[in-house]
């Protein structure tokens, strides 16, 4: 699934990604060993987004008639994330690959648009999922949140189908940039783990 219109140009699609791979890396890093730790996905343990994140990635690939990589080997997440984020940066490098047409969930749009507003998005709400479930901070900045908010609007009702997001949280008026896209986003800002 992605938008109609991309919320990054062409020649940034895969440098975005790569960034937002990168950020998802250093969190994954950071998340030590608790890879069966609850997440705010209700019954998904870190190691459960981390599958869900790469699985869908490669689906996405191979739908495009792209090679999708290997298997991943969930034994060590963090590793299995790393042999795959190099393989969908390297493919996405590839001469013409981000800028290919094809006929998404919502009429024409590109590999490129769609690894970074879609699955690039993905990889940023995870990130929060995998950071506050392991004792990590994790926020964002003002402009990342009206860029992710962007990229949602664009879905319009299609952001609250079956395995997208949960119905938004009530905030406060008041509550930061990053909490009002984690609300919105159906994640109650003030979840911790158990």
């Amino acid at each position: 699934m992605t938008q109609r219109t991309s919320t990054t140009t062409q020649d940034q699609h895969a440098p975005t990604f790569a960034g937002r791979a990168a950020g998802f890396t250093s969190i994954l890093i950071a998340a030590g060993d608790a890879w069966d730790a609850p997440t705010p996905c209700a019954g998904w343990s870190v190691r459960d987004v981390v599958a869900h994140v790469i699985d869908t990635q490669r689906d996405s690939l191979a739908d495009r008639g792209l090679d999708a990589g290997a298997v991943a080997d969930l034994t060590l997440p963090a590793a299995a994330w790393e042999v795959h984020r190099e393989h969908v940066v390297a493919v996405l490098g590839h001469d013409g690959v981000a800028e290919r047409e094809y006929e998404g969930y919502f009429g024409p749009t590109t590999i490129g648009a769609t690894m970074t507003d879609f699955y690039g998005w993905d990889l940023v709400v995870h990130g929060s999922d995998v950071a506050r479930a392991t004792g990590q901070q994790w926020s964002i900045s003002d402009e990342e949140a009206q860029v992710l908010h962007a990229a949602a609007d664009g879905w319009g009702e299609a952001l609250y189908s079956e395995g997208i997001c949960a119905a938004p949280v009530e905030v406060a008026p008041s509550a930061s940039a990053t909490d009002r896209l984690l609300a919105r986003l159906g994640r109650d800002p003030h979840w911790q783990p158990t």
